[in-house]
Parts: structure tokens; sequence; C-alpha cells
């Protein structure tokens, strides 16, 4: 057990062994019980140095190292669920020296990339995804009439997931050749344990009993109703001891719950499972952190950690300690604790995502308004539409990529009906380490074009909170986008009031450009101003457009440069230069967004660099802009086409 993270390589013998070329299926039992103590203090040496998620790694180091000896991978395809689990399938895959690199910009994905190593079968990112793809693997193979084993490994919460559900369903149906391997944590199912649970599991992955029940099967289907008894006398025996009736019911062989860090049991249970026809189920029950002292006194504080400094900071004079600034997600999480001492309507909902929405304050002082719909989005969203019918209100608090998974939801549920739900979208614009799969790159774009939405993007702390409020009291559907991370530092009123919907304000008076700032980019967008003498418009509202000022600004300047932290195509500049162009407008337009590329990961501050979007590379799209106009005042709208040529340059070189 290892109490602290090693801040030097700790030794790794049999992992150097295996980087070197050694195969893995050349281990025998203690060999590979030595190479998962060695896995685990590489693991979390590894992320000491560069931050990143390993509770999760921690708990399936024996699996992984199971899948990889059994399998005959990558030949054999390994889907994984999530990908916060991968850290040890990497580090076993060839990555060993590269871990280092961990989700900084041009080293290694903080997820399974399917450019970055045969190993990584499936690319991932959210949730419930691993049993479809497996499942499309094993029929691809299945019509090619290649020999090969499908594996999708997924917890306990991803599998309360409709799409996983849905694929296990389909899986039961046509019935292809692969294993579903169910890692329970012990955070949402499976409280059937003890020795009895076990034994039985052992029994049922045993070679006897597998070679009985498929013997018996040959002769009992001649004799439909023998057979049918013989089933259903299995399948309730299981039931007694073990939660896989389900899976049995869906047309699957479930074999479990087993310990999920005897690797010795694990393997032989790998072994005569993957000698299998059909679809086959097995849970193995582990511990997050395992392993490591505090994280298993503690999954959900140590499901991921920052970079650890080993270096002793040089001292300085002592300066007077700086406030504290909240990061957005707290800003939500008070508003909402405060609202809901207001107004006894308000109920939140999240999808599994409490902590990381500023959720945990609200959901134990008021309980009984809380729902935590687990990995279900849109679930939560039809949720909220159907207490909306029936006079609560509720607010949804959802990361902007996840609420993607809940669009047909959003329009059919709530847009269509005009129903009071208001949208807290945290996660909006780029994110920094975790990279395209968690960036909120659209949210404006495919929120923008639905009727009836109101949808506020704020500049600051103050500002989320008071557009919050306005987007609150309005009876409808109604939005508002906020970032991960902290804000400029803008003094937070306690006091709330409605902001006037569609209305932005000038917060700087300048010449010849304007600057119309969606979000909280707004600090760059003043600094850039200042070199450039620009105005500069806090717009706030990216629906309702506030299209008197707009007008007022096309006439007062010769470039109006739209500003955004969200994809070009489709979003809030679209808007301005579609109502421009309505009004016969002919006013030069620069949009300043997310190019028509996924943005790698990288420090957050490093990916607005590359794509022109801090204050230097603000200031000089828009001076090439005015002496583009100089030279040619007749020249067409600037569509933002160059910043994807500074994301292509950042990218080759």
């Amino acid at each position: 057990m290892l109490d602290k993270i090693p801040l030097t390589p700790p030794p790794a013998p049999l992992l150097y062994e295996l980087e070197q070329g050694r195969s893995l299926h050349d281990l025998g039992t203690e060999q590979l019980e030595q190479l998962a103590e060695e896995l685990r203090a590489w693991l979390l040496y590894s992320v000491g140095q560069t931050g990143g998620h390993f509770g999760a790694g921690l708990g399936v180091v024996e699996l992984t190292i199971a899948l990889h000896h059994v399998f005959n991978t990558p030949h054999d395809r390994i889907v994984w669920d999530v990908g916060h689990q991968t850290y040890p399938h990497k580090i076993l895959t060839g990555r060993m020296n590269r871990m280092h690199s961990m989700r900084q910009s041009g080293g290694l994905a903080g997820f399974p990339k399917r450019s970055e190593s045969e190993f990584d079968t499936f690319g991932v990112g959210h949730s419930s995804t691993s049993v479809s793809a497996a499942m499309g693997m094993a029929l691809a193979a299945r019509n090619q009439g290649i020999e090969r084993k499908t594996v999708a490994v997924i917890g306990d919460g991803a599998i309360t997931g409709g799409m996983a559900l849905e694929a296990l369903a389909h899986a039961g149906h046509v019935r292809p050749n692969m294993l579903v391997i169910l890692n329970d944590n012990q955070m949402s199912i499976g409280h059937n344990r003890g020795g009895l649970a076990s034994y039985f599991a052992k029994i049922w992955a045993s070679k006897t009993y597998i070679a009985m029940r498929e013997g018996s099967k040959r002769v009992l289907e001649k004799i439909r109703p023998a057979w049918e008894l013989a089933k259903r006398t299995e399948e309730h025996m299981k039931g007694m001891v073990a939660p896989g009736t389900l899976f049995e019911e869906l047309g699957f062989n479930y074999i479990g719950p087993l310990d999920g860090h005897d690797l010795p049991q694990l393997v032989q249970t790998l072994q005569n499972m993957s000698e299998l026809d059909g679809p086959q189920f097995l849970h193995i029950q582990t511990m997050k952190g395992k392993g490591f002292a505090p994280a298993e006194n503690d999954p959900v504080g140590y499901h991921a950690i920052n970079k650890i400094e080993d270096k002793p900071k040089t001292r300085v004079p002592a300066e007077p300690p700086r406030p504290r600034r909240p990061k957005y997600q707290a800003v939500f999480g008070r508003w909402l604790c405060d609202m809901a001492e207001r107004d006894a309507r308000l109920v939140g909902i999240t999808p599994a995502m409490c902590e990381g929405s500023g959720m945990v304050e609200f959901a134990e002082r008021f309980p009984e308004r809380y729902y935590d719909v687990a990995i279900a989005e849109q679930h939560a969203v039809t949720l909220a539409a159907g207490l909306a019918c029936d006079g609560v209100k509720p607010v949804v608090a959802i990361y902007s990529t996840f609420l993607q998974r809940a669009y047909d939801q959003l329009i059919h549920d709530v847009a269509i009906q005009n129903l009071d739900v208001t949208f807290g979208i945290d996660r909006a614009g780029l994110v920094g380490q975790d990279g395209p799969t968690h960036h909120g790159a659209f949210d404006l774009s495919y929120l923008r074009c639905i009727p009836n939405m109101l949808i506020a993007a704020p500049s600051d702390e103050n500002e989320t909170r008071q557009l919050l409020y306005t987007c609150f009291q309005y009876e409808g559907p109604a939005a508002v986008r906020y970032p991960r991370g902290t804000g400029p530092g803008a003094m937070i009123q306690h006091e709330m009031q409605a902001l006037p919907i569609g209305k932005g304000v000038v917060v700087r008076r300048g010449a010849r450009v304007a600057l119309l700032n969606f979000g909280t980019l707004l600090p760059a967008v003043q600094e850039a101003a200042e070199q450039l003498g620009a105005t500069v418009v806090d717009m706030r509202w990216v629906k309702p457009l506030d299209e008197a000022l707009v007008s007022e600004l096309a006439q007062e300047h010769e470039l109006l440069v739209t500003v955004e932290e969200n994809a070009i195509a489709g979003g809030a500049g679209a808007g301005v230069g579609e109502y421009l162009a309505s009004q016969g407008s002919t006013i030069s337009l620069l949009h300043l967004g997310l190019p028509d590329e996924f943005v790698e990961h990288g420090e957050h501050g490093e990916q607005l660099g590359w794509i022109g979007l801090d204050a230097e590379g603000i200031r000089q799209r828009v001076s090439q802009r005015l002496g583009a106009l100089q030279s040619n005042p007749f020249d067409p709208h600037d569509g933002g086409l160059s910043n994807v040529a500074v994301l292509a340059s950042k990218n080759r070189s």
C-alpha cells in the first residue's frame, strides 16, 4: 500500500522489459502480480509529474494486465468507456516513457485516441459508448470472417446511460461474439457480496460448468420444454446470489461478481470466457484508488490531481494576500443556493456532475429539491420539461459538451413547448488539457438556431450571477453559458437584479473599429482595443441580439469585429452578420472565434494563442483587416478563415 506519490521514477524492471519488447503473454502468475505493483507505482509517479486522472486507473490495474495477458491485442479489440481509467493501458502499450507528456501540448492525450496508438481502438471522452462501439467491431469481424475477440470495459456509472442499455438490448438480439466487463467500483451497482456470491461466480466461470452447460444445452434443446425449465432454473439460481438477472434476460451469459483485484482469478476467468461464443457479461468489483491510501479513503477527491511540484519555491518578499477568485462553477453554486432560498419552486438537476457543477452545497441544503439522474443527459432534460409542465422551475446544470447528447430533448421536449427551464451551461469554450472531447465549442451555434431560446454569454463572475437570475425570472427556456476555471475577479454583488434582456453595454468608446465581445474573452478584447483605439461592447446576449446597438455601431465605424469562444460557424458573430445582411448593410465584418478544427489538448491560454484569441492575436487580426480595408475598401466580409491557418500552422510545427 502506497501513501505518497513517488517524486522519482520507482523501480520497474518488468515494465522496462515490456517497453523493450518482452511479451506480456510470457509472464507467469508471480510476475503478473509483481507487474501490478510496478504499474501502480509508475502510474502514481507519472500523474504526479503531469496531473490528471488516476483514481479510476488504480482501480483497473489488475484488469488491464489480465486483458493484455489473455487477449492478443491489438488484433483483439479492447474498447474502454470514458477513458479516465486508461492510463495503465497506455503504460502497458508502449507509452511508458511518454507519460510525462500526458495532457500537454504535443503530448499524450488524457483519453484513448486512435491516432495515438493502434491499441487505442476507439476514441472516447463521453461515457456509455463502449458497448455500442465494441459491438460494431464484433459484427464487422463476423461479416468479414475474421477470428477476433472483442471486449468492452464499462463502469457502473456509465452503464446507467441509456445508450449503453440500448446497446446491451441490441447485442442480446443479434448475439455477436463479444465480452462486456462491468467494472463496478461500488459507486452505483452491485450490493450482493460475500462468500456465497463469489463461490458461485467461480463455479459459473469454471471450464467444468461451462462444458456441462453447453453439453446440456445441445441435448435439452431437442426437448424444448426441458431446456426452457433448465434455463429458467439456472437464471433463478444466479439471481439469488448475484445481480445478473437483468443481463441474462437481455441475452448475455452473466458471470460475477468477482474480485477485480484477484489477478489469478481474473486471468483464469477471462481465458475461460474467451472460448465462449455469443454475448458474455463479466461483473467485477474494484476499489477506485486501489493501492494508494489517500485515494482509497477519498475516491471523489482523488479522482484527479494537479501536477506535484517537488522543487522548493524561491522565497520572495511577503505581499498582502490577494483575494481568491472563485471558479465559475462556484459562482453558479452560490447563486443556486441563494435562489433556492428565495423561490421554493426551484429544483436542481445534474447528470452525475454534482461536484463538477458546484452543486454540493445545494444537494446538502436542499436534498428534496436536488436530482442527480446519473449519466443520462437526455433524461435530465426531459425530466426538467416534465417538472416545468406542472409549476416547478427546474435549473439544469450541465457541461456544454454533454448537452450535445440531449439536443433532441432540448428542441422537442423543452423549446417546442416553450417550457420554463433554465440551463446553466458549464465548461463553455476551450477547456484545456481534456481536449476536443470536452471543449464546449458548439453550444452558441446549436442553441442559437432553436426558436424560443434565450441565450446569455456573461463576461465575468458578477454578470454570470445576474444573468442567471435574469434567465431564471424569464418564463421560458433560457441558457447561461460560462467557462471552466476562474474569471477576471469582478466584484460579485450579493443583491440580484434582472438585467435588460437583449441589451449590450458599451464599455469603451473608440474610432474606426468596434469590438463586439460575447462572453469571457472581454479582458483580452479590452487589452487589444487599448492599442487599437477601438470601441468595445459587452454584448451579454447572443439571443435576442441587441439589433439596435449593432445598427448604431455599424453606422459609426468602418469595421465590426465579433469575438467569441465558440465555433465561428453559426455562432454569435454569424448572428450579427445575418442581421446586418438583412438590413442591407455593407460594413466590413471580421469574425473571431474557434476555427473549423478540433483544437488539441494543452493549457487554456496556450490554446487561445494558437487560434489568435489572446489579446495579441486579436490586435494582429484587426490590424491586418484594417490594412486590407485601406488598400481595398470594397473587400468582402472576412469569415475568420485565417484562424484556421493559425491553428494549422501550430499543428504543423
